[in-house]
């Protein structure tokens, strides 16, 4: 004899009387559809009874991850990130010897100055 299971074989464990109907997904929803820059268009369901200032004008599109506006004619742009540089891009924005050397003794005479006047005080 087994003690201690009381659900009946057969039946899903935690099943009880109520149906979809009173667990809400009957109940009145309003579609809206949101698009990102790419034209991919997502629908997220709200209840109807909630007002218009409370549904969210953005929000992250699942499929691509970018931002997904409610006007489809002007969805939200995609972000302007600076691409990864490479070690050659450095190089190339690397200043001229005349440029380094300019720099560098500039750098020398406000150290001196700097020496000057701490030893003359």
């Amino acid at each position: 004899m087994v003690s201690g299971n009381s659900a009946i074989r057969g039946s899903r464990v935690g099943a009880g009387p109520m149906g979809e109907q009173d667990r809400g997904f009957h109940a009145d929803r309003v579609a809206v559809s949101y698009w990102d820059a790419q034209g991919n268009e997502t629908i997220r369901y709200f209840a109807a009874n909630l007002p218009d200032e409370e549904i969210p004008e953005t929000i992250d599109s699942p499929s691509t991850g970018l931002p997904a506006g409610r006007d489809k004619a002007n969805p939200p742009s995609l972000s302007k990130s600076e691409p990864y540089k490479t070690h050659l891009a450095y190089v190339k924005e690397r200043r001229t010897e005349e440029e380094a050397a300019a720099l560098l003794e500039e750098a020398l005479q406000q150290l001196r100055a700097r020496r000057g006047t701490r030893t003359a005080d």
